[in-house]
């Protein structure tokens, strides 16, 4: 008969894990201190643009897509796509249900106002993405590498959505979580971690791709049958969200006609060379495209580096899938944004240039950061 643990011998487990829980708050200081940097240039260039307009520097923080997981939140979803195309068209059946959850949870407890839970949430998910993605890269490339790459995330062109209430952070926390427990075998949190992005975003959903790759390859090497967890879970959070839509709206499929009546219309594949289009006729004047057909020639810059760095097949096969969501879409293209969940990306480009080189593109990228959080006071960039 096995006796309980006594006081005693617990508290000595506690203060022997403590050690471990310091040693870790400290390596991940770096990863929180570039999320801090980069949230005082970015709420910086906020405050000097409220301060010109004579706006609230809040007012800022929860435009275009943050408003719609705000009302989610605060109502839940709609029942039914309103007539018409377009704006007319648009509702909040195209958004996915983890972010305006935990934002109506954080409402809830705290009591705050749900734009400011909205930025708590999306604030402390973003910290948890920097400290996340840092300790993957740690793990393939090392600590100098890891930091390289969380400073190119946070100081990216489309990094300011890091401060809105929008769920790239929580995607780059999950996933980043999948691929290192991928690596670890650990299919179970592989697998919880995969479910939830995918009840992130639809571009997510990717993740499913290398948690099915990873499975096939444990299996096949080692037999080893709990590897299908990890795929067998993924899918969930999607799964979930499309059969509520089937309860509440009658349809499976609402998600995907409430983004084609009032954000997706027009042929599927043609975002890119739209893009390339609108910037050859509209020149520097379309921001847009502007930026859209520069992610596509970094992404192309990458493909060049991934040949002499590769990082893990898991990794790889992550970004590549977010890749074709972006050729796929007739307006999302290449963008900014879908570059961030594409975020292993940034680790190639950490681990393949110089260091003369990696300053460089920090600076530019810091640069286009800028541009973009004044352009987004004024303009919605971030499809």
């Amino acid at each position: 008969m096995q006796t309980p643990a006594t006081p005693t011998a617990t508290s000595a487990r506690v203060a022997s894990a403590r050690p471990r829980v310091r040693a870790l708050a400290l390596a991940s200081a770096p990863a929180l201190g570039i999320f801090v940097a980069s949230r005082i240039l970015v709420l910086g260039v906020f405050a000097l643009v409220a301060r010109v307009q004579h706006h609230a520097l809040g007012h800022y923080l929860t435009r275009w897509d943050s408003r719609w997981y705000l009302e989610i939140a605060r109502r839940g979803y709609a029942d039914a796509i309103p007539h018409g195309h377009g704006a007319a068209a648009q509702v909040d059946l195209g958004f996915f249900p983890l972010l305006p959850t935990l934002i109506r949870f954080a409402h809830v407890l705290t009591r705050l106002s749900l734009p400011l839970a909205g930025e708590v949430v999306t604030s402390v998910a973003a910290a948890a993405a920097a400290v996340a993605a840092w300790w993957l890269v740690r793990d393939h490339f090392g600590e100098s590498v890891a930091t390289r790459a969380t400073v190119l995330i946070f100081f990216s062109p489309a990094a300011v959505v890091f401060s809105f209430v929008y769920s790239e952070g929580l995607i780059i926390t999950l996933a980043s979580i999948t691929l290192l427990a991928l690596s670890r075998h650990r299919w179970i949190v592989a697998g919880v971690a995969a479910a939830l992005a995918t009840a992130c975003d639809p571009v997510a959903s990717a993740i499913f791709v290398p948690c099915a790759l990873a499975a096939y390859t444990s299996w096949r090497g080692e037999r080893d049958v709990r590897a299908w967890w990890a795929p067998g879970l993924a899918p969930l959070g999607i799964i979930g969200f499309f059969a509520y839509l089937w309860w509440h709206t009658g349809s499976p499929f609402s998600w995907y006609l409430a983004q084609r009546a009032g954000w997706q219309a027009g042929p599927m594949g043609t975002g890119i060379f739209y893009a390339i289009y609108r910037l050859s006729v509209h020149g520097v004047n379309d921001l847009n495209s502007l930026f859209k057909t520069g992610a596509l020639v970094a992404t192309i810059g990458v493909v060049v580096l991934w040949r002499r760095r590769r990082p893990p097949l898991t990794w790889s096969v992550y970004a590549g899938t977010v890749l074709l969501f972006g050729f796929l879409s007739p307006i999302v293209a290449i963008s900014p944004r879908l570059l961030l969940r594409g975020f292993p990306l940034f680790a190639i480009v950490a681990a393949g240039v110089s260091r003369q080189r990696f300053y460089v593109i920090v600076t530019l990228s810091a640069l286009a950061l800028c541009v973009l959080t004044v352009a987004s006071t004024t303009i919605a960039w971030t499809p």
